[in-house]
C-alpha cells in the first residue's frame, strides 16, 4: 500500500511539474488578445492578455501575412528572426504555440541564446545549418548536428542553443514553439549589453578574462546596434 502511494504522488508531481512547464490550458474557444487596452473595462485579463469581447472577434484576429517576406541580415551576426507570436497575432492569446522565421545570410549565425517558456521545433526550408544545444549544468554536454533542407531539430525548453550557417548561401528555417510567447534571452546580449551593465569585476571572474577584455566586450554590446 505504502509503494503504490509513493508512486502515486510521484506521478501526480511529475503531471503537475509537465503541466507547469507550459502556458495554461485554456478553457474557452479562444480568448484574442486586445491591442488597444482602451477597451479593457469590459474584458478579461487571461495569462497576461486582456481579452477581445468574443462578439467582437473577426477572422484577421486569427491571421498573420508577410511570412513569405525575408528578413533583413545586414547586422552583426548575419540573420533575423521574423516572430509570430501573441504580440503579433492577437489569437495567439491562451493556445500555446508561436512560429517564427529564421533568415541566414552566407555564415550567418543566430547566437547562443534560450526560450524561457518554450520548447522549439526548427525545420530547414533552405540552405544548410550547423545546430545545436547543451544541457544544463550537471553536465553542460553538447549535442550538434547539420541540417539540410527538410531536417528537423528540437531545441528543448530552457536549454542554450545556437544555428550557424555553414553555406556560402542564405539559409531559412521555420520555428514553432510550446508558447504563445516563449521569451528569449540572447547570452551575449544579456551579459555583456545589460543595462545597466554588470560590474566588470564579477564578469571577470565568472568568464576568467581580463578585465580590459570584458569592458570592451561591454562597449561592444552595449550599444545595441543589431
Amino acid at each position: 500500500m505504502r509503494k503504490a502511494y509513493i508512486v502515486t504522488v510521484a506521478l501526480f508531481a511529475l503531471a503537475f511539474s509537465l503541466a507547469s512547464a507550459s502556458d495554461p490550458a485554456p478553457l474557452q474557444d479562444f480568448c484574442v488578445a486586445l491591442k488597444d487596452y482602451s477597451d479593457s473595462k469590459s474584458a478579461v485579463f487571461v495569462n497576461g492578455k486582456f481579452c477581445k469581447d468574443p462578439k467582437l472577434v473577426k477572422a484577421e484576429d486569427f491571421f498573420f501575412e508577410g511570412l513569405n517576406n525575408a528578413g533583413n541580415t545586414d547586422n552583426k551576426v548575419g540573420s533575423n528572426v521574423t516572430t509570430v507570436n501573441v504580440d503579433t497575432l492577437p489569437g495567439l492569446n491562451t493556445l500555446g504555440i508561436s512560429l517564427a522565421r529564421i533568415d541566414f545570410a552566407p555564415y550567418g549565425e543566430n547566437p547562443p541564446h534560450t526560450h524561457p517558456l518554450g520548447t522549439e521545433i526548427l525545420v530547414v526550408v533552405e540552405g544548410t545549418l550547423f545546430v545545436g544545444f547543451v544541457t544544463s549544468n550537471t553536465e553542460n554536454r553538447l549535442f550538434t548536428k547539420t541540417l539540410n533542407k527538410g531536417d528537423v531539430f528540437v531545441f528543448p525548453v530552457g536549454l542554450i542553443h545556437f544555428q550557424l550557417n555553414v553555406g556560402k548561401t542564405k539559409a531559412i528555417a521555420i520555428s514553432g514553439l510550446s508558447s504563445q510567447n516563449a521569451g528569449v534571452i540572447t547570452i551575449a546580449d544579456a551579459v555583456f549589453g545589460s543595462n545597466p551593465p554588470i560590474n566588470p569585476d564579477v564578469l571577470t571572474k565568472a568568464f576568467q578574462l581580463d578585465k580590459n577584455v570584458v569592458e570592451e566586450l561591454q562597449k561592444e554590446f552595449g550599444d545595441h546596434n543589431y
